[in-house]
């Protein structure tokens, strides 16, 4: 593993290319075995001959691709680890993505639960705060697009009843405003999610408090809403995650 890594940094280091024989010089190999390990390297897709030099191949722009994807995936769940620790509740962070809300990513401990996902988030985005500040966050056409797909319908007592009147209330929102939630998606709960400016892609941090310590809602919410630009000011953050 080692030496095939020392070729693949070998070729990296040539723009154009290097032949076998330069590559066994630079890494210090037997050219029998520079010539076996650059010959599956190629077979594995990780190099390319052409014209007899190699090159890089596509599936280490793969294999970088997934290492960066992990470190913004790393990065952000240890932000929203801190900001549980910090303000002491659940935190979210969703995006709506290719006709669809997406859940990134959810921090939580036993002391500080988040709310059980017991109905697809996907499908109910009416009626959660994460789902609405997403849906805000569209243009009309969307958002009915979205409604079409995914209809309103009463999940508890406290939901929305109807596409026109979640609409109405979509309207409504204001902009970079923290939207609430009560008792919507489950019972017990209290949502707030506010919109993040994430490029032309919707997305959104949330928290949730249980219905006794509602009081701790729009301070905490307030709070996150504080603390947000950290993360894209800190990190060299892509949405495509």
């Amino acid at each position: 593993m080692q030496r095939a890594l020392r070729l693949l940094e070998a070729v990296a280091s040539h723009t154009d290319g290097a032949p076998a024989k330069q590559l066994a010089r630079e890494t210090g190999l037997p050219l029998p075995t520079a010539y076996h390990l650059l010959r599956t390297l190629t077979h594995e897709g990780y190099l390319r001959r052409e014209s007899g030099v190699f090159v890089l191949g596509e599936a280490v722009a793969r294999l970088a691709g997934g290492a960066a994807l992990q470190n913004r995936r790393s990065k952000i769940e240890s932000s929203l680890a801190h900001w549980r620790d910090t303000i002491g509740v659940p935190v979210y962070f969703a995006v709506y993505r290719d006709g669809e809300i997406e859940l990134i990513s959810v921090s939580d401990t036993p002391s500080v639960p988040a709310v059980d996902e017991w109905a697809d988030f996907r499908e109910t985005g009416h009626a959660h705060a994460i789902g609405q500040c997403l849906l805000s966050q569209l243009d009309e056409p969307s958002r009915r697009d979205h409604l079409d797909r995914h209809p309103v319908q009463a999940i508890t007592p406290y939901t929305v009843r109807d596409g026109r009147t979640l609409l109405e209330r979509l309207r409504t929102t204001q902009r970079m405003q923290p939207v609430v939630e009560r008792q919507e998606y489950a019972l017990g709960t209290v949502c707030a999610a506010i919109p993040v400016t994430a490029g032309s892609t919707a997305a959104t941090m949330a928290i949730s408090v249980p219905i006794h310590q509602e009081q701790r809602l729009l301070p905490a919410v307030e709070r996150l809403r504080g603390e947000v630009g950290r993360l894209f000011s800190s990190l060299v953050f892509s949405i495509s995650i």
